[in-house]
Parts: structure tokens; sequence; C-alpha cells
């Protein structure tokens, strides 16, 4: 491999020919080779690329940058952004926690590429200095909480939130379609008083459509951006009016609703914007997790579970059992919430490392919260597509469980009350007999009236409450 010297503060450093990054990237390269495999997500690059052209803008409508340096940074930031240089940011998360290191890297690669850009080569002076050019008016630690700030947003608006909205849709549609399906109801996993499938799935809906609000409401927070705080934030170095018109500009190029953070102190020490979003992300991995087990247990079996519901056959589920198919969709549903809610207890310790006026735990919040969004987002859609179109009821198993069901007793309670109604249940379980039959036998009502009195179509409530 061919090398090229670049140089920083602290001395040269052998960096790969064919590479745009230069010497800070490549020390932090050699520094910090923890989880090859954990790269800083693409989405923080691309939120920097926003932010690094909206600053160029900025700097220059404000009388600080020439245009023909606005020009080419703004040329290779459209270029990021275009997927065009995915290969120049191999750093990983693990590395300083204000993410200087990454801020640099795209610093780098926006200079070297707009060099070349230039018609020049790297032994020629600078045309767009890293430093005082891609980097004015700017701190690592306000650029990075902004790059994190677009990155969290645009997932959670094009990936999370549409993902989520198409179950929610589907579950609907089921739920009004089952909304005279009766079924035994469960509590404490035993048998209980009877609901339709419809009232079982409107509450799933329900779940879904608290999660989603919940989440809509921390997008205010979370659309504030750090930039024009510079190092402690107070802005110095920035010029005026800088801070109001950058968030505009990112406003602008992303297409989304950026405003400029209301207290720069905040949003460079604390991240709790991140921690209240997060905290939504886990409500709904933890209504998710509900509905997925819920959906497969009642479609456990088929002959030898509850089977009350059938579920699309959509892969053999043994390499031993013939014929065996299995709940995967609920079982890739629910090791994402897993996931998420492990995710949210290292956003929660990232949130307490802010010490004085900066967090140190940016990366590895970041990165924690894209995987969450991006994740519940795919789950959703995948377990939309796979599993929740092609739930149908199982009429003979739903009637043979609610026929062969003690708890429609519940009904007599107000006939003959709660004592001889539990005689019953109780006498028909020990001996394995129909209630009705032991109504009768223990005298307590006539045959026509247990018919009168226990009807599982009249134990729903009335579906127009729903």
């Amino acid at each position: 491999m061919e090398y090229r010297i670049e140089k920083d503060t602290m001395g040269d450093v052998k960096v790969p020919a064919e590479k745009y990054w230069g010497a800070q990237t490549e020390r932090s390269r050699n520094n910090f080779k923890i989880g090859a495999e954990a790269s800083m997500p693409l989405e923080i690059v691309h939120g920097f690329a926003y932010l690094k052209k909206a600053a160029a803008h900025t700097n220059h409508d404000l009388g600080v940058l020439s245009q023909e340096k606005r020009d080419l940074i703004s040329k290779v930031c459209d270029e990021i952004l275009d997927n065009q240089h995915n290969d120049q940011f191999p750093l990983v998360i693990w590395q300083t926690g204000s993410g200087t290191q990454s801020n640099m890297n795209v610093n780098e690669v926006v200079s070297n590429r707009a060099q070349i850009l230039a018609g020049k080569t790297y032994d020629d002076e600078k045309i767009v200095h890293p430093n005082d050019d891609v980097n004015k008016s700017q701190s690592s630690n306000d650029t990075f909480p902004t790059g994190m700030h677009i990155a969290c947003y645009k997932m959670v608006i094009e990936t999370t939130i549409p993902g989520i909205e198409k179950l929610r849709d589907t579950l609907k549609e089921k739920s009004k379609a089952f909304e005279k399906v009766v079924k035994i109801g469960r509590t404490h996993l035993m048998d209980a008083t009877p609901l339709t499938i419809g009232q079982e799935f409107s509450g799933y809906v329900s779940q879904l459509e608290h999660g989603l609000k919940a989440l809509k409401n921390t997008l205010d927070h979370l659309s504030e951006i750090a930039l024009g705080g510079t190092a402690v934030g107070t802005g110095i170095n920035t010029p005026d009016g800088y801070s109001e018109l950058v968030a505009e500009k990112i406003a602008e190029f992303s297409g989304l609703p950026f405003r400029t953070a209301e207290n720069k102190f905040e949003a460079l020490a604390a991240h709790d914007a991140i921690v209240e979003s997060h905290g939504a992300l886990k409500q709904i991995a933890v209504s998710l997790n509900k509905i997925g087990n819920d959906i497969r247990l009642l479609a456990s079996g088929p002959r030898s579970g509850i089977g009350e519901i059938i579920i699309p056959a959509n892969e053999p589920g043994s390499s031993i059992m013939p014929g065996k198919v299995n709940p995967t969709q609920a079982e890739a549903l629910t090791m994402v919430c897993a996931q998420v809610i492990g995710n949210d207890v290292a956003i929660t310790v990232g949130g307490t490392q802010g010490h004085y006026e900066l967090n140190v735990f940016k990366p590895v919040m970041a990165a924690n919260f894209l995987q969450s969004a991006r994740l519940i987002g795919d789950a959703c859609v995948s377990f939309n597509d796979n599993c929740a179109v092609g739930i149908e009821p199982n009429y003979e198993r739903i009637k043979e469980h609610l026929d062969n069901s003690l708890m429609l007793v519940t009904a007599l309670n107000t006939k003959i009350g709660y004592e001889k109604a539990a005689k019953i249940a109780k006498t028909a379980h020990e001996n394995g007999t129909r209630l009705k039959d032991e109504a009768i036998n223990l005298g307590y009502l006539t045959a026509e009236e247990f018919d009168q009195w226990v009807k599982p179509e009249d134990m729903i409530g009335s579906l127009k409450k729903q």
C-alpha cells in the first residue's frame, strides 16, 4: 500500500495514499482499535455534512468565508450526502466522548477532497483548511451534538414513525374485521370472561397510538441544535447572528424543522433530548414486546397449544422436525425489543456523563439511539408484512375454548350470587363436566335459565364503547 505524509500539531503521520482523510483521523484509527465492526454510523456523518455545508454558507453570508471556499465545501458535502465517500469514514464509536475525531475526520475529508476538486495536489498549499475553513465558527463540542440530533431526528421521521404507523394501521383493520369474533379472555394466563378478538387487538392499537404520541412529543426538543455554542456554550469565535442563521440553513438543506437551541450550555453539557426521545422508543419497545408475545401465544400449537389465531407460515421451523413452523416474526420483533431496552440503559448512563460544560458520552448515545430507531421501524414493517396482515381467527378452536371455559359462570353472579356460581365452577372442574350440567345437578337453576343467562356474546360489553 502506498502512503503519503499528513501533518497536524503533533507531527507527521503516514496516511493511505488513496484516502482523503488526514493526520487526526489516522491517529484515531491507530489509537482506538476497539470493536472493528462498531463504525461510527453513516447517519452521523451525513449529519455532519448537512451542518458543514450550512456553516460554510452561513460564514460566507456573514462575510467571514470566501465564495470559492463555500462552494468547494458545499460540493464535497453534497457528495458525502450522495454516499460517494462512505469508505472515507473509518472511525469507531469507541473514541473520545466528545466525538472530536469524527468531527476532524469529516473536516479532513472535506478539505482534501476540495483540494482535488480545485485541481491541486496534497503537496500544494491547502485551498480549504480543515480547521480554519471547514470547521470555521465551530467546535467538536457543538458539531457532534448537532450531527447526532440531525441523524436521530431524520431516523425517527423517516424510518421509525412510518414503520410503527404501518403496523398500527394493520392492527386497526384487524380489530375492525374481528370485532364480533367472541373468544375467551385470559388473565394471569388463566381463563377469564369473554371478549372479542377485535377488542383484544384494539388494545394493541391503543398501545401503539400512545407510543407514537409520546415519541412525536419529544421531537420538538430533538429538533434543537447546538451549533453556535462552540467550545463551552458561549459561542466564542462565531460572527454575530451565526447561531440563528446556521440553523435556518440546516433546516433548508435537510428539509426538516431544525432550530437553534434556546440554551447552548444545555445543548453541549446535557443530552436530555436524546434520553427523552429514546425513552419513548423504549416505551414503544415494551408495547411491541407485549404484542409480539400475545400473538405468538395465541397462535401456539397448532394442535397442542392455544391456537386461536392462524399466522402465516413463512419458512420451515426445524432442521429435524418435518412440517414444523415457528412464529419467527414474533421472535424477531421481541428480540428487537430486548435490544432497544438494553440500549436505553446505555443511553441513560450516557446521559449522566455531563461534567460541567460537556457531556462526554456522545458517540455511544448517538449510535445506540440510531440502532434502536432503525430496528423498531424495520421490525414493525417486517412483522406487519410477514405476519400481521395474514392473521386470521381459528374459529373452530375459539369455539372449543369458549364452550369449555369455566369462567362463563361469571354471568351467573348477579342471578344466583358469587358463592353458588363458584360452587358450580369448582364442581364442574373437579368432575370434568360442563357448567350447565353441574348448575342443574346442584339445583341452582334450570336448563332454560342457564341458556338464557349464560351467553358469551352478551358478556363482552357494548362494542359501541370500544
